[in-house]
């Protein structure tokens, strides 16, 4: 594998992986007791 093709699927692979992350958080945002809950917890921090 060339370094140029290497380092793009890198790029692409990371590019899959930050989608992934922003899908299951947007996901989550669609249950409300869940975004309660994790306020709540954050909150709790302070």
């Amino acid at each position: 594998m060339t370094p140029q093709a290497r380092s793009t699927l890198r790029h692409v692979l990371a590019w899959a992986a930050a989608l992934a992350v922003l899908g299951l958080v947007f996901a989550a945002y669609l249950s409300p007791h869940f975004v309660v809950d994790l306020a709540s917890r954050v909150w709790a921090c302070f």
